[in-house]
């Protein structure tokens, strides 16, 4: 299956991706990912893309693009992919969707995670990390510590992040409904949305996610 993953931040993306791409046998492509490799390998598109984040610029799609289909087109991507944070506006799914048209291949679904955002707000505002293992991850409702502020694993402080200030959440809402939300229409008038409950067990998203591709496949 080729699919394409859209939600808020805060909205359990990376791991449903996770979850889902190992479930689907596909290859989970993220463009934090795309971007990292291209960088730490310094590909003539790292290089590119590099030159731009260290002027403090945008990278711009047709870069972010041209990465995508570089992955793509690798060999464990042949029979399907899962995408996660790319296209992340309507002019990069209009690429995208050239591209594919290209290979004469589809996709087969976007799945749309959804969270109302005071939840996403607590959600992420609320983490907390450990400064001796950023792995160990806590959170002030859902997963407090035993001690405040004490990491349970190595005893290390545990601290909010500057991108997890409230603050700092909300404008990256805003860019979202601004920039990327407009896909989800975008592909709806192709009919390819599978809107998902993003709230509640990690388990029960990823059950509702593969039910709502199963209904999908079975429509088309």
């Amino acid at each position: 299956m080729r699919i394409v993953l859209v939600g808020p931040p805060g909205a359990g993306k990376g791991t449903q991706a996770t979850r889902l791409a190992e479930k689907l046998r596909v290859p989970h492509i993220s463009t934090g990912d795309l971007f990292r490799a291209n960088i730490s390998q310094q590909t003539d598109l790292g290089k590119l893309a590099k030159s731009y984040m260290d002027a403090g610029n945008l990278v711009p799609d047709e870069v972010t693009i041209a990465m995508a289909k570089d992955r793509m087109e690798q060999p464990d991507a042949v029979n399907g992919f899962l995408l996660d944070g790319f296209p992340r506006n309507v002019s990069q799914a209009e690429a995208l969707d050239e591209l594919l048209t290209t290979e004469g291949i589809k996709l087969d679904a976007v799945l749309d995670l959804e969270a109302p955002e005071e939840e996403v707000v607590k959600r992420i505002a609320g983490r907390r990390i450990c400064r001796n293992d950023s792995s160990h991850v806590f959170h002030v409702t859902y997963k407090k510590p035993a001690k405040e502020d004490v990491c349970d694993v190595c005893g290390g402080e545990l601290y909010q992040r500057d991108d997890d200030s409230e603050a700092t959440v909300r404008t990256r809402l805003e860019v979202y409904h601004t920039q990327t939300e407009p896909i989800i229409d975008y592909y709806k008038s192709q009919g390819l949305v599978v809107t998902i409950e993003a709230m509640g067990p990690v388990d029960e998203v990823t059950t509702r996610a593969l039910a709502g591709l199963k209904r999908e496949g079975d429509d088309q």
